[in-house]
């Protein structure tokens, strides 16, 4: 099943609504890169009016306040394809207009969008197919602010299952310099990007994958990932465990892409 096909982003779809529950508790590289990415925004210019802003692949609205707060006077959609994760957004006080669609089929009209700011929602899509979109809703002179992961993204546990078999378990992240390319032929230019690493640390494997799945991305494995079973589990263990740190604490590498790009007017 390619990754990117319709039965495959329903089985991404379907594990974020049922982490939608445990997804506040456990998201905190999730938190930290949507810091980053205010951060990194504040540092290139914008457009001199923003009466529209898209949270696109929003989750429970972790950047909600930040962005409220940076355009006090805009409209913010909140758009997610897991109608779980808004129903959280949809709690919170001075709730956004909510959408739920997928990015890569945006139900929004062309040059609508002044400002569209995506964290940690693009890794899941056909980088192409969600540019395309992100520049036909932007206005001419719009500004996007995008989080993605790069290709060290869980490097330990991809280089761990290699000494298990020979599956495919954890999903290939693309480089920097793929998506600078697909933003430039989408029509973007590029005023920035950035490259950090963060971590998510567990005292064992089990609590690291037990905090992948809490927050979703339980469908980080390939559509073509195996059952290990017993015996494997204790290879990956043990294989994992030479990631261990010096302060005890084992941990999970998250590669952070970060995208400043302008549309044109």
């Amino acid at each position: 099943m390619n990754r990117f096909s319709d039965p495959y982003r329903h089985q991404v779809r379907r594990a974020f609504d049922r982490a939608a529950p445990t997804y506040g508790s456990a998201a905190h590289v999730q938190g930290a890169a949507a810091q980053r990415l205010l951060d990194f925004s504040r540092q290139h210019p914008l457009p001199d009016t923003v009466r529209r802003v898209l949270d696109a692949g929003c989750g429970t609205g972790l950047a909600r306040p930040a962005l409220s707060e940076r355009f006090p006077q805009a409209q913010c959609v909140a758009l997610d394809f897991s109608a779980a994760m808004l129903a959280h957004v949809a709690r919170s006080a001075c709730a956004p207009s909510l959408v739920c669609a997928d990015i890569e089929r945006l139900p929004l009209k062309d040059a609508s969008i002044d400002f569209y700011w995506s964290s940690l929602a693009f890794q899941w899509c056909s980088p192409e197919t969600a540019l395309k979109e992100t520049f036909r809703v932007l206005a001419p002179g719009g500004a996007a602010r995008i989080a993605t992961l790069g290709t060290r993204t869980l490097h330990e546990l991809r280089d761990a299952f290699g000494k298990v078999d020979d599956g495919v378990h954890v999903l290939d992240f693309m480089p920097p310099e793929h998506w600078l390319d697909v933003s430039r032929n989408a029509g973007f230019a590029v005023q920035s990007h950035l490259r950090e690493t963060l971590f998510d640390f567990a005292a064992d494997l089990r609590a690291l994958l037990g905090n992948i799945k809490a927050i979703g991305a339980r469908a980080v494995a390939s559509p073509q990932r195996r059952f290990i079973g017993r015996k494997g589990w204790q290879t990956l263990q043990s294989t994992y465990e030479a990631f261990r740190r010096p302060d005890g604490a084992l941990p999970a590498t998250y590669d952070l892409i970060l995208l400043a790009l302008r549309k044109p007017k």
